[in-house]
């Protein structure tokens, strides 16, 4: 039987943290009226994340990414038009500038709580948010085929979403110092290569039946195929502060897939590189971001990130027109020229830090700006 096509579907989930606009500060409790007042305008798209001061919302499943960024503005401003009537306000980073890991807390739920338990000391320094994009593609052993492959353009979309350059206070010189603090998770990272559903399967179900973890939610792999859905789950990616920037990378993702699925139609396969050179692209796009450069493997050599992005949108023009997205695609280009909310926000900093302002009301002076970025 000739295989159905993948229904290229797309959903958005996004983190954010919850800041007191007196303060800047995080709060260290979401307000049980307010999280109570995003359930009844937005119901089952709002969720409490790990951490009390954390909220999470999600898009429905959408045809286009488009459709989807659409409505994902939609569900930024309700969130921070509710939470401005207790002078608190969302922001769509991967870490807080300043805020201090020892004084947030785990959510009172069993899940949260079993993780922080399982976690130790680990887990308080998971003050961090991101940006989930899952794909609709419904067979599993197709699926599969296609986290293997994927893998490789991990990296390019980390560099195009960067928006975690401080932590405690602190330029960290990295772009994206969220995957740092998330590496001290077991089971984070890239995901190994299966050879099949079955093996995938064998493996988590290793996990699970020692007791370990309850299911597949708790693999927490860059990309995965979700416990939840028929999807492939990328997760790789810092939180976009402009809509319009994560709209790009959600439909550069949907794009490369279904690009690798054309060619796999076509009895072609995108090689497979050891997971050492694809994990140094990671670290290449974590550390350096758009001003950098990533391994070109098929040339084996470094290759400034600008050349890059525009042999990717080549390679992908095709498919993102087919699927209606290639403005949103094309957009990449703007994220190069223009760089990412972490070369924002080392940019504003510096030039507070460089004025009359001590280091504490330039990184207040960073919250504002995420703060107004966020919903612009």
């Amino acid at each position: 039987m000739p295989l159905k096509d993948p229904t290229f579907s797309v959903g958005i989930e996004e983190e954010y943290l919850l800041v007191d606009r007196a303060t800047r500060d995080l709060v260290h409790e979401i307000p049980p009226e307010l999280f109570k007042a995003c359930e009844q305008t937005l119901r089952s798209q709002v969720a409490h994340e790990f951490l009390r001061s954390q909220i999470e919302v999600e898009t429905q499943i959408h045809a286009s990414p488009r459709t989807a960024g659409e409505e994902l503005r939609s569900l930024r401003a309700t969130v921070a038009r509710l939470a401005a009537d207790y002078g608190l306000a969302p922001i769509a980073a991967s870490t807080h500038p300043f805020a201090r890991w020892k004084s947030q807390k785990p959510t009172e739920r069993e899940r949260y709580l079993a993780i922080a338990e399982d976690l130790a000391g680990v887990s308080q320094r998971l003050v961090v948010s991101g940006m989930h994009v899952h794909v609709g593609i419904e067979d599993n052993e197709l699926r599969i085929d296609l986290m293997n492959q994927a893998r490789y353009f991990l990296p390019h979309l980390l560099v195009l979403s960067t928006s975690s350059p401080f932590a405690e206070g602190e330029d960290t010189g990295l772009k994206c110092y969220r995957l740092a603090a998330y590496q001290e998770l077991p089971r984070t990272g890239l995901p190994g290569r299966f050879e099949s559903w079955e093996e995938y399967r064998q493996t988590v179900d290793v996990l699970v039946r020692n007791g370990v973890i309850e299911d597949a939610s708790k693999i927490w792999w860059d990309l995965r195929p979700s416990a939840k859905f028929p999807t492939l789950e990328m997760r790789i990616t810092d939180v976009c502060t402009r809509i319009e920037d994560a709209v790009c990378v959600a439909a550069m993702y949907v794009s490369i897939l279904r690009m690798l699925y054309r060619i796999r139609r076509a009895n072609q396969i995108w090689r497979t590189y050891p997971l050492l050179l694809l994990a140094e692209n990671r670290w290449r796009a974590q550390r350096y971001g758009v001003d950098g450069s990533l391994f070109d493997f098929g040339k084996g050599e470094l290759v400034a990130f600008r050349d890059l992005i525009d042999e990717l949108l080549v390679l992908l023009r095709e498919d993102a027109e087919a699927l209606g997205c290639w403005p949103e695609v094309v957009h990449a280009r703007t994220i190069v020229e223009r760089g990412t909310s972490a070369n924002r926000q080392i940019a504003i900093f510096n030039q507070l830090a460089s004025g009359d302002h001590d280091q504490a009301d330039a990184l207040r002076g960073v919250v504002d700006h995420l703060v107004t970025e966020t919903v612009a």
